[in-house]
């Protein structure tokens, strides 16, 4: 049985054998999953070592202590956010050793084909048809704002398998290769002149059936694994204090003292104290996901997250004035992020933060989650969940 002293020792071992400082990062992340050490709580040989998921803490120490940068979960967010986490609680050995180890390093990039033109904030009334052709699975439909699905080797795929049942439980999951034939990426260009999330077509496109995760028609029970580590990864993600946009912020305010108002003054306060009340908060978050127990507080994590988000974005534009919008390359270049993900111009901030009420479920689909799953209110009354999607006028 796994302790701290032998995960120390373990640590300590990789550092010894690869040097971190002479290995190139993507080799070190590899020889870190070949040690157990990607995710501590995973079989043996699929990253892991059968450990409490709460030794990983002492990973991410140690190698921290020996100088090996922490995880930059930017360079596949949603394999490791989302899809690593599914597979490894869905996912069948042959699955896990197949799809692991090149999402963990970043040489497969993931994507996640959920929302479609019709089914968005209702995933569950998603068309995009899935039908058995022996030991493959036909696909026909299509699915948009999907983040990176240009730059994607596999993506997370739900579709429905069975009309003549209602929507939650005529759907199934699947991983689906992005480069089949069949498969179309077609970029869209935001506001702030990205194209980071595209619309997908999808036109008879095989999956293996070794490629299905869970069982046929339980794609929503999959697919609830995905959403919630979704609304952590985004929400609850670790950051300093005063780290990201509001530091840039923070930063504002102590070089101009000409912005040092009694009124600004009190709108900054009150927007610090929301930011590490939600990062202490967040704290209790991770330790859920930790313990393998990703749940309801995510979502209270992302809806903290996006009103936050937006609301340091506001008043640092309002600081910033007419300068806030003087980035002149509205084509967006990756070399322009930083280490957090964000490119450090106010006016693109602002433009990028509007989306964060929408991802990842909308600001109105989490306060459902809340006032269902944690304040146990009353639902709101449905007609469609008995009904046969094929039924469902849409």
């Amino acid at each position: 049985m796994e302790d701290h002293d032998s995960i120390r020792a373990r640590v300590r071992d990789l550092v010894a054998r690869h040097d971190p400082t002479a290995t190139a990062p993507r080799e070190f992340l590899g020889h870190r999953f070949d040690a157990g050490l990607a995710w501590v709580h995973a079989p043996v040989g699929q990253g892991g070592l059968g450990a409490p998921r709460d030794l990983q803490a002492v990973v991410d120490d140690e190698l921290a202590a020996a100088g090996v940068p922490r995880l930059n979960a930017a360079r596949n967010p949603i394999g490791l956010g989302m899809g690593g986490p599914t597979v490894l609680a869905h996912g069948t050995d042959g699955q896990r050793a197949r799809l692991l180890r090149p999402l963990w390093t970043g040489e497969e990039v993931w994507c996640q084909l959920f929302s479609e033109p019709g089914a968005g904030s209702d995933l569950a009334g998603l068309a995009t048809r899935a039908v058995r052709d022996g030991d493959s699975w036909v696909v026909d439909g299509q699915k948009v704002w999907t983040s990176l699905a240009h730059h994607a080797r596999w993506a997370m795929l739900l579709a429905r398998t069975d009309p003549n049942v209602p929507k939650h439980q005529g759907m199934t999951y699947f991983v689906v290769d992005m480069h089949a034939p069949g498969v179309e990426v077609r970029p869209l260009r935001q506001a702030t002149g990205q194209a980071e999330f595209n619309e997908v077509f999808l036109a008879d496109v095989r999956i293996p059936d070794t490629m299905r995760l869970g069982d046929v028609g339980q794609g929503w029970t999959v697919a609830t694994t995905t959403l919630m580590n979704e609304r952590v990864a985004i929400g609850a993600a670790a950051a300093p204090r005063e780290g990201g946009p509001l530091g840039d912020l923070m930063s504002l305010w102590r070089d101009r003292p000409d912005l040092r108002t009694p009124g600004l003054h009190h709108r900054l306060l009150r927007l610090w104290v929301r930011a590490e009340a939600a990062r202490i908060g967040n704290e209790r978050t991770r330790q859920a996901t930790a313990a393998g127990k990703p749940g309801p507080e995510g979502s209270a994590a992302k809806l903290a997250y996006a009103a936050i988000a937006q609301d340091t974005a506001r008043l640092h534009l309002e600081l910033t004035g007419a300068d806030a919008l003087g980035y002149d390359d509205w084509t967006f270049r990756r070399s322009e992020m930083t280490g957090s993900g964000q490119v450090r111009c106010p006016g693109f901030h602002y433009l990028r933060t509007r989306a964060n009420s929408i991802e990842g479920g909308t600001n109105e689909v989490l306060r459902g989650v809340i006032a269902d799953r944690v304040l146990d209110l009353p639902r709101e009354p449905r007609t469609d969940t008995r009904t046969p999607w094929k039924d469902i006028p849409r």
